[in-house]
């Protein structure tokens, strides 16, 4: 009567072990996926175009007169 009276406690026995095997399958996937996705947004790109690159590309392209130019680049490099 002893040994019956035990095999509740614990883990379980039976349905219980694939009870808890699901639950940690969830947790690690669940973590896995917030790594994954919550990390993308800090993650600089392969090719990030800096502030003084974006200006120089505005200038070539005429959307911005030498004066503003000179002006801008002067105050992105202070």
């Amino acid at each position: 009567m002893a040994d019956g009276h035990w095999m509740g406690f614990g883990f379980g026995g039976g349905l219980m072990w694939i009870i808890w095997i699901l639950l940690i399958l969830a947790a690690v996937w669940g973590i896995k996926v917030a790594v994954s996705s919550g990390g993308e947004a800090n993650r600089p790109t392969s090719r990030q175009e800096s502030a003084l690159e974006i200006l120089k590309a505005r200038f070539a392209r005429g959307e911005i007169s030498a004066e503003e130019y000179k002006r801008m680049r002067h105050e992105l490099e202070n």
